[in-house]
Formats: C-alpha cells, structure tokens, sequence
C-alpha cells in the first residue's frame, strides 16, 4: 500500500517504537522563543542535563517585544526579564539567538522560512501552536509543551503517539478578492473547529498547487484552528525556488541532491487517509469571522446565522452582533495587520497596493507589523512604507505585536479590530476587545472605509 506525504516524513524520524504504542520521533530543528522556553531550560538545570544538540535549536524574541522604539530598554518588567533570560540560557548552552534589533530577528514562524532553516521533508517544533506554518514545505511541524520543550533539549526526540491522517482537497478557481486566508477560514468554517482533532492534515488540490509559499504559510498555520495537529502541502517546483539561495539552504550539488530527494515527499496515488474532505474553490468568497472561535465565520455576502445554541449566544453576546445580520457596513476602529499568519511581504504588498492613492478613515487606527527585521526592509526598500505613511497607516517595527496582546499593542475593551491574525477568542487582543478575523485585502478596505466593505463590489 501507497504512502501518504505525513507517512514518509514521518518514518524516516522514527527513532524507536512501542508495539501498538507511542513512538521516538526524532527531531530534526527546534525553534524557541522568549515565553515557554526558561521553564524548560530550568527543569534541564535542575536534573544536570545539557541541551543535546545545540546547534538543531535556533531562538528569536518575539511575543513580548514592542514594535516602537525597539532601540530603547524594554519599559515593562515581565517582557524584559524574559528576553534578558532567554539571552542568558542562550549564552550558556552555546544556541544561536535572533535578539531584538538583530537583521534575522522576527516572528519565530516567519524568519525560520526566509533564512532557508524551514526545508523539506523535516521534523520541526516549537513551543508555540502555530508552529504548523512550516508545513507548507512539506514539514511535520507541531507545536509542544513545556514539558515537551525540555525532552527535545535533552534528548533531540519525542516520545509521541503517530496522528490520524487527514485531506482537505480544493480543485477550482478562486473569485476575485478571495486570498489564502479566505481559503483557510472557509474551511474551517465548513468542517469546524473540532474537524481536524486526533490527526494530522494534508491540503490537496490545484488551490494550493497554485499558491505562493506565503500563501501556503498561511493555510498551514491555521490548521491549529480546526484542532489538527498540523498542516501539510507537498512540496514542489515553487518550494525548490524559495528555498533556493536562502542564508541556511543547501548549496551548488547538496542542493540538487536535497530537490531529488523532496521530489519523492508526495502522497502515492494508493494512499488512503482516515478522514478526507472535497471543497469547490468557487464556493468560497472573502471571509469574515463573527464570533469568538476561528469556525464562526461568514462569507462576505452572508448574514450571521440563527442558531439556538447557549455557547453561540453567549459568542454573540460578547461581540455585539445580532443572528441574522450583515456584518456589511459595521463600524470598525482599530486594523491590525501582522501576525505568523500574514506578516509576510506579499500580505504587504496587497495591502499597498489596495492603498495606494487612498487615505486611512479617520476614525481607524491601522497598525502594520512585518513578521521580521527583512520583511521590514523588504517593505522600505520597494517604496511600500512611502504608501503607507501616505495613507495614513502606522507602519510599526517587526514582533508577534497585537495579535495576543502580551506586549503594548492592545485593542481598547469592546473595541472592534478587523485582523490578519489567526484566533478571536475573548480578550486575545486584550482585555474586553472583539476580533474580527479576515484577509490583508479585506482588512485595508476596512481601515480606509472606517467600516468592514465587500470588496468584491466596487467603491462608491
């Protein structure tokens, strides 16, 4: 019997096995941050074990850095003890640190894929949910305890229970407007925020065939949202090329060696999976959500639906919203774009071009964070800041900034923030605040119209 993608990368780790039992994974890159990495690297102190493979493991700060005046000492106390620890166990076990102000910091997801360490065909982990982004290159990548962040340092492996297997397929032809994270939040609004537990999850079809790395970036790293383990998409000719040239990517033959080997990292056509979903790409339009989960999400052209559900109203409640209305005109005051899900530079590059020529609604603040200290130069240097300040948007320095409020970027209480970000829970972009999760594009349209628009219409 034919092998899926996850089967074969998956395999090729393991280390040991229990009969019917649990696996030793071995693990091939471990990305740490600033947040659930000292309670690791303390449990490895106090058990006298030294981090085995220090040189598998590169660290960035980012969740608690600000995005103003990254040049100045960090003014609150948790956020600079924490990057003043992770600089100090950094240090002493001799592992490679992005710090604040460094040309490779940035969002732990974003500049692991643009320095060419995020490659084909590995295992990857991080202490952090949305460490599937790296699945667009055909990676097992998951996020892991802080339990869990202790046995890699030690160990290099993970003991594990292998997933289920899912596809999602998408064959079709996207509408006008209709981006990635549309795709995403489309199907998570069909298959549900449960769909995925128990398994790891596959993304098929000439949809994501089609898609740029950065739009494969961002599917992958919402497969969390519908509770998969991971997300996958098989690598091909459009991973070989943005891997290429990349500061830790293979050179001249062990490059070539590398592409022949990735060419073999697809789904046999025998294969079966436990689970598989078929959508139609023209079903899908620019998607917003309406609650306080990733599933509760419309299309632009639909009502919020009446459902007679305790938890749904109780979502409702929370975002002021009503069943059956359109989100369509709804008065908006603060724009966040940025976050692992779409901080890259082709998230900018559609919001700039959206702007350009157009000014900011007076009553929005529009906050633009890139997802790394590259992306932020990217954006200078193909004259995107220039359309920004223009507009009247606030372009801020690189940081996961407002999409889980743990540094200053915080949405006002009951404050609505149209978001590229990746979860609306209650309060996840500050106290009281209410998330409205969407695309670059349509976030922009919101920012300059002071109000969520359809895009799909034009302007008056």
């Amino acid at each position: 019997m034919g092998k899926t993608l996850f089967d074969k990368v998956w395999d090729a780790h393991v280390v040991d096995s229990i009969e019917n039992g649990p696996q030793v994974l071995y693990i091939d890159k471990h990305l740490i941050h600033e947040v659930t990495s000292p309670q690791a690297f303390n449990e490895l102190k106090e058990r006298g074990i030294s981090v085995a493979c220090p040189d598998k493991i590169v660290a960035t700060a980012d969740h608690n850095t600000p995005t103003v005046n990254q040049h100045l000492p960090i003014e609150d106390d948790l956020s600079r003890n924490q990057l003043a620890e992770l600089t100090k166990n950094c240090k002493e076990n001799n592992i490679t640190l992005y710090e604040l102000g460094h040309e490779n910091n940035g969002i732990v997801h974003v500049i692991a894929p643009e320095l060419g360490i995020t490659q084909p065909g590995m295992t990857m982990v991080c202490g952090d949910s949305h460490t599937s982004t790296h699945g667009a290159f055909g990676t097992i990548a998951f996020g892991i305890g802080t339990s869990q962040v202790a046995q890699v340092f030690a160990s290099q492996c993970l003991l594990l229970q292998k997933p289920k297997s899912l596809r999602v397929t998408v064959n079709g032809k996207l509408k006008k407007g209709v981006l990635s994270k549309d795709v995403i939040l489309y199907i998570i609004a069909q298959l549900g925020t449960n769909s995925g537990t128990g398994y790891f999850c596959e993304y098929a079809g000439n949809v994501f065939e089609e898609m740029s790395m950065e739009g494969r970036m961002t599917v992958c790293n919402m497969s969390i949202e519908m509770g998969a383990r991971g997300g996958m998409i098989a690598p091909d000719q459009t991973t070989f090329d943005y891997v290429k040239g990349k500061e830790f990517a293979p050179k001249g033959e062990d490059f070539d060696k590398k592409v022949a080997y990735w060419k073999t990292l697809k789904t046999d056509a025998d294969a079966t999976f436990d689970k598989e979903y078929t959508l139609n790409a023209e079903d899908i339009e620019p998607m917003l959500t309406f609650g306080t989960n990733p599933g509760m999400g419309i299309k632009i052209s639909e009502n919020i639906p009446q459902e007679n559900d305790a938890s749904f109203e109780k979502s409702l409640s929370y975002m002021n919203f009503q069943k059956g209305e359109s989100l369509i005109d709804k008065k908006i005051n603060y724009v966040f774009i940025g976050s692992c899900t779409n901080s890259r530079i082709e998230d900018f590059r559609e919001v700039a071009n959206y702007v350009k020529g157009k000014q900011k609604a007076q009553n929005v603040n529009a906050w633009l964070v890139p997802g790394s200290q590259k992306v932020a130069k990217q954006i200078e240097s193909e004259g995107l800041k220039t359309i920004f300040e223009t507009a009247g948007f606030e372009l801020r320095q690189p940081g996961c900034s407002a999409c889980l409020a743990m540094n200053d970027d915080k949405i006002p209480e009951g404050e609505y923030c149209v978001s590229t970000s990746n979860r609306n829970f209650e309060g996840r972009q500050g106290q009281g605040s209410r998330t409205i999760l969407a695309s670059p594009l349509m976030a922009a349209a919101a920012a300059v119209a002071g109000k969520i628009i359809d895009i799909t219409k034009p302007l008056n």
